[in-house]
């Protein structure tokens, strides 16, 4: 019997349908993983049986077959677990097919059936309400980042509870409500005594979106006064703060506790950092700091001792405001609108 789940892989900020298709057949018992599936998601087997079990279903005993398509797609990371699961269960007999097949679904499972959340859940979400799906299953600590998409997340705790659902046996699990986690405090310009000029400095920049250099003697606080910059910039537009929440989705740098970013973001790397951590890059292409720093501030404390390479790479996304990265895994192009902040000795 053949039944399908669906799901989405990221490419960059984008995310691309794939179909979790599962067949049970004859044969040496056992789970094969095809469809250009990279390591985490081979390790899914293990993880897939042994969730199944803790969920007190069958595990079938003929040989399984799980294809992720389309086959010429890299899929990445371990977020591929419950839709994998909920397909053999489907394909098995122990789960409808039709409900299965009209949800989406992301998460990781552990060896005791718990669903765990993943990065990316706010772009998967995007990817299912584009693909016309209306709810996603995904782990409790995700419901409200899946939510911004303007879709119904359906949380799970534990697979077990998503099997119940998918029966019909019970009603789909509430999402953690209650009061909004109020914005992160910022470094208030307030607490700077004196510094007339840094300070003009500072509100013409804000006022233009102007980039800016600081020049002076260590100790005379150059990196605080860029730490109080984000305070005084305009607060970030619905569309800015979503569009800063999936980068940050996809970096995996959101909480459960605060799955919104609110405030114009402020990152400093360090002087060491390597060219695809300033710009992105890597293997599967991730955002780097200069994407992370979108409608924020990207802070180069000390310019002169960072690597030229790194230095030269910043030259698109202050041209073009986004960093188009090409690898051999793939190319992605991310949004890295910036106001540059850097400091320098004499």
């Amino acid at each position: 019997m053949l039944a399908r789940a669906l799901t989405h892989a990221l490419v960059g900020l984008d995310a691309r349908r794939v179909d979790v298709e599962a067949r049970v057949g004859g044969g040496v018992p056992g789970l094969a993983i095809v469809g250009l599936a990279d390591r985490a998601c081979q390790e899914a087997k293990e993880r897939v049986r042994s969730g199944v079990k803790s969920a007190e279903c069958e595990w079938p005993r003929g040989r399984v077959l799980v294809n992720l398509a389309p086959a010429a797609l890299k899929k990445e990371g371990p977020g591929f677990d419950l839709p994998i699961a909920l397909a053999v269960l489907a394909a098995s007999g122990q789960l409808p097919r039709g409900p299965v097949a009209e949800h989406a679904a992301i998460g990781e499972l552990a060896l005791d059936g718990r669903v765990r959340p993943v990065p990316g859940a706010l772009a998967v979400a995007e990817g299912a309400r584009r693909a016309g799906l209306e709810r996603i299953l995904c782990a409790a600590a995700s419901a409200r980042e899946a939510a911004l998409a303007g879709i119904e997340p359906v949380p799970v705790r534990h697979l077990a509870e998503a099997v119940a659902y998918l029966r019909g046996e019970i009603d789909a699990p509430e999402a953690p409500n209650g009061a909004e986690p109020p914005a992160p405090l910022l470094p208030d310009l307030a607490d700077v005594r004196g510094q007339e000029r840094a300070r003009r400095a500072l509100e013409i920049a804000a006022a233009g979106r102007h980039n800016l250099l600081l020049g002076g003697p260590p100790g005379t606080g150059k990196t605080m006064l860029a730490r109080r910059l984000p305070g005084i910039l305009p607060p970030l537009s619905p569309e800015e703060t979503l569009a800063v929440t999936r980068i940050h989705s996809v970096a995996g740098l959101l909480s459960a506790d605060q799955p919104l970013v609110t405030v114009p973001p402020f990152r400093a790397p360090h002087h060491s950092a390597s060219t695809a951590a300033i710009v992105g890059g890597g293997a599967g292409p991730r955002p780097g700091e200069a994407s992370l720093a979108h409608h924020g501030v990207l802070f180069l404390d000390e310019l002169p001792e960072f690597q030229r390479p790194a230095l030269e790479a910043l030259r698109q996304p202050l041209e073009d405001g986004v960093v188009a990265v090409a690898r051999v895994g793939g190319r992605a192009v991310f949004p890295a609108r910036f106001q540059l902040v850097a400091s320098t000795k004499p």
